[in-house]
């Protein structure tokens, strides 16, 4: 059933598309990356409003699924004027979705900084900026690092989804070209090499991250 020629003839289109794929995760996660952030500190805010809307948010967007969530940027969201490319939704969806999960990551990190750190910055009279870009984030992020890059590994696995916003990455190549040959063998275990190509150096990477940082707190 597999045809070496074919394999070969489809290859590179299949490998240009992944470009589109790789765009999508790694813009998704820096969006994800920030906006997680902000979200964590929101929830942390004296301001009552900011805090119930911070964890508000979080909960709402962490209870209902992704594709829903693409949906309603691309096909909704033009309804009120703005209209987004698929990449761009696809981006914006992945980034939305994921900082909800970061924000507790965050969160994690943020909580297991000692008492005594915060009350020394308020001691040293520091800004709440200080206190956050100098003494807080600097401890609280480092030992997240391994969970943050898991998440990176998940986003890359759940891109197939953005097919469902006419977005031709790598998979919807595959059904593409299928569709047109009815060979659906070759085009979709290239695209299933290709995830594994790029997945498994990233969770060897992260796994070594995790022990030299274990390594380095003891």
């Amino acid at each position: 059933m597999w045809n070496w020629d074919f394999a070969i003839k489809i290859f590179p289109e299949i490998f240009a598309a992944l470009k589109i794929t790789v765009t999508a995760t790694f813009a998704g996660f820096f969006l994800a990356l920030f906006l997680g952030m902000f979200l964590t500190i929101g929830s942390r805010s004296s301001l009552k409003p900011v805090a119930y809307g911070s964890k508000g948010f979080v909960e709402f967007i962490r209870s209902t699924p992704l594709l829903v969530q693409l949906y309603f940027i691309f096909y909704v969201l033009p309804q009120a004027g703005l209209s987004l490319s698929p990449l761009t939704a696809g981006i914006m969806g992945l980034g939305i979705h994921y900082s909800t999960y970061l924000s507790e990551v965050y969160r994690s990190g943020i909580e297991a900084i000692p008492q005594g750190q915060w009350e020394a910055a308020k001691a040293l009279n520091f800004s709440p900026w200080q206190v956050w870009a100098k003494i807080i984030i600097p401890q609280a992020v480092p030992p997240v690092i391994p969970v943050m890059g898991n998440y990176l590994i998940t986003m890359f696995k759940e891109t197939p989804l953005l097919s469902a916003i006419t977005l031709v990455e790598i998979l919807q190549t595959a059904k593409i070209i299928g569709s047109h040959s009815f060979r659906y063998l070759e085009g979709f275990t290239i695209v299933g090499l290709l995830f594994l190509l790029l997945s498994y150096p990233c969770s060897v990477m992260i796994r070594r991250l995790e022990m030299r940082m274990t390594k380095s707190v003891r």
